[in-house]
């Protein structure tokens, strides 16, 4: 009688583990679920009003010093005028001084003997005093202005210029920055350099705007000038004592050395480091200022960002561990009354449970459900042997080819260029991509590569076929065109090699459909060439239009296929928008089309954007447009602008 207690008894408690258990993990996984994924979405927005904040600053300081930097400029350009006396360049000055709150002080420093022949100096200095505005002249014996950098910089760059702020012990004791910007005469009809126009900015409007910004409880902001010095910092210690490279230095820290660098670079990025105030674990962000090559930095301690997904995490387990007491005892209860009619099998179900399918099940002697639940159980026993050995099989064929095609995804993936921007160098264009294969792998391809200093090629293409083979074709046909690109004259020419060598042996008759262009970034001819591909789209100041189709054939169906070469010339702003049918031919759930017309729609509206927000926009509008329908064909687009600028 103990015994037969006893054993019902390990029995409930196995089958009460058991379900508590699952319990457990389940509770267990669903609080992680929830903890990280609503961490990932405080992160995100916090993330995002990091950007929206850095963004504010910014416009706000382009505000305050735009107006200053076009008044100097203004200033600068009518000092052309050789007409001007002194008298009348000092009165200028005076003026600008008075009528602009903004700027402390301004001077007009001429080259030496520039004013007169007789005038080594001549450097009227407007600035700010208690009594109003006050006259000097800055050049003399001991300030010879011409040697200094706010004088020097402008006029070797050839273009005005932010100085590096500093503490102004004649100016209020505040700190301060000038902006300087060179002016020109005609001499001997030549445009020759005359002098320098400065005007100085007290910059404690701007400490107030940093010092204003609200980051949860503890965070704070600083602002560094472009060559690493502390202009706002709320350790004041630091504020033209400090570059952020010497206080890495002093710390050792060579990874704050290289957020420096990357700051001063005009970088954006949002990281994870320990803040300089406190020495937290914390959340930074830095962006560029619009003007003096400035950079905002923000930190937020981690704990403070995600006090509300701890709350919760926290009030939901002790909600779940009051529930999971409630469970198990009503599980022990359950459990307690089955265990009873089924002790005859209580050996063998062990066995089993511990993965032994070979254990014998206890012959059947009663004709209700017990002795049905013993039959059923020995044909659960063979039919679960039989299963496993056939899931083991065919688990391991289906693993063995979903990791193959991943592989397969991530080298197609691997061989088209996808960092962007592509060339930050080149200041000429901007370009961007995308793809997304309609199965694991897909058959469409892009890439752009330069062929010289000048010139520079960029292609879209559709294979046939989708899948394993069609992937194939197109790695092929990638590696095909960047091969005899560089020895090719045109764009003509390198699609009839790619057509030969395609069409060679091609057994399963397989094609692929291409256009190919090749930009000069010096004049914005474009010089293409297409093989049955869809027309591109041109995006210029009246909306959008396609490039007229050559109707030729596609490349790699039969050798000796000939194609004609055109050009056209981009003016500054041009998009020229590439695409694959998959765009055109996205189909929502009625059977729809998303169209050439809609596409053509779309991209008149948005000329204005830049390449990456056009081939979002794109990729947006034919998601809304299908509503979850499953993406029948592969889909990839390139976007490519010609701003017509030289680079640097």
């Amino acid at each position: 009688m103990t015994g037969s207690r006893m054993d019902r008894h390990s029995l409930a408690v196995r089958l009460a583990a058991l379900v508590l258990g699952v319990s457990a993990l389940l509770f267990g996984a669903v609080l992680a679920y929830n903890y990280f994924v609503s961490r990932d979405i405080i992160v995100n927005q916090a993330e995002e009003n990091s950007r929206t904040l850095g963004r504010e600053v910014a416009n706000h300081v382009a505000a305050e010093l735009r107006p200053v930097e076009q008044t100097v400029r203004n200033i600068a350009l009518a000092l052309e005028d050789a007409s001007l006396t002194s008298g009348e360049i000092t009165s200028l000055a005076r003026r600008v001084v008075q009528s602009n709150k903004d700027i402390f002080a301004m001077a007009i420093a001429f080259e030496p003997y520039g004013m007169a022949k007789d005038r080594l100096f001549f450097a009227p200095y407007c600035h700010r005093t208690e009594d109003g505005v006050r006259v000097t002249e800055l050049g003399g014996p001991d300030y010879r202005y011409f040697y200094m950098d706010w004088y020097q910089l402008p006029r070797e760059l050839g273009a005005p210029v932010w100085t590096e702020p500093y503490f102004d012990d004649g100016g209020g004791g505040v700190m301060m920055t000038t902006y300087a910007a060179p002016f020109y005469r005609l001499q001997d009809g030549r445009r020759r350099f005359a002098g320098v126009v400065t005007a100085d900015i007290p910059l404690a409007w701007m400490q107030r705007v940093a010092q204003d910004v609200r980051l949860y409880d503890t965070g704070y902001s600083f602002i560094i000038s472009r060559n690493g010095t502390f202009i706002y910092h709320p350790l004041q210690e630091l504020m033209l004592n400090h570059t952020i490279f010497s206080l890495a230095e002093e710390r050792g820290d060579s990874r704050l050395w290289d957020l420096g660098r990357d700051m001063t670079e005009g970088g954006t990025a949002f990281l994870e480091r320990v803040s300089v105030k406190g020495g937290v674990e914390s959340f930074f962000f830095y962006t560029p200022l619009h003007v003096g090559g400035w950079s905002l930095g923000l930190l937020f301690p981690k704990d403070e960002v995600l006090r509300e997904a701890t709350m919760l995490s926290r009030n939901l387990l002790l909600m779940g561990g009051l529930g999971f007491v409630l469970l198990a005892g009503g599980v022990f209860l359950v459990a307690g009354g089955v265990t009873r009619p089924l002790r005859r099998l209580s050996g063998a179900a062990m066995e089993i449970a511990g993965g032994n399918l070979d254990a014998p099940v206890p012959a059947s002697r009663r004709n209700d459900e017990v002795g049905e639940l013993t039959d059923a159980f020995a044909h659960m026993r063979e039919s679960l042997r039989d299963y496993i050995r056939s899931l083991t099989e065919t688990t391991a064929q289906k693993e063995r080819i979903e990791s193959e095609l991943r592989i397969a995804r991530d080298i197609q993936m691997g061989i088209l260029p996808k960092l962007f921007p592509a060339f930050p160098e080149h200041d000429e264009f901007d370009v961007f991509a995308s793809i997304e294969p309609a199965k694991e792998v897909g058959g469409d391809l892009y890439d752009f590569f330069f062929l010289d200093d000048r010139h520079f090629c960029f292609l879209v293409g559709d294979v046939s076929d989708k899948g394993v083979p069609a992937a194939f074709f197109m790695a092929v046909t990638k590696t095909l065109l960047k091969a005899v690109a560089p020895q090719s004259s045109g764009p003509a020419e390198i699609l009839e090699k790619v057509n030969e060598d395609l069409a060679e042996e091609n057994d399963s008759c397989m094609f692929v459909t291409l256009f190919l262009g090749i930009l000069d970034i010096g004049t914005g001819e474009v010089r293409y060439a297409n093989a049955g591909h869809n027309p591109p789209l041109l995006l210029q100041g009246d909306g959008a239009q396609f490039v007229p189709p050559l109707n030729e054939p596609m490349a790699g169906a039969m050798p000796g296929m000939r194609y004609t070469e055109q050009s056209m010339v981009l003016g500054a702003g041009d998009v020229l928008f590439l695409y694959t049918d998959g765009v055109t031919e996205a189909m929502n759930h009625d059977r729809e089309l998303f169209s050439e017309k809609r596409l053509t729609d779309l991209l008149a509206r948005a000329r204005t954007d830049g390449v990456e927000g056009i081939v979002g926009l794109v990729d947006r509008a034919i998601k809304d447009f299908a509503r979850g329908a499953v993406q029948s064909d592969d889909i990839t687009m390139l976007a490519l602008k010609f701003t017509g600028k030289k680079g640097a």
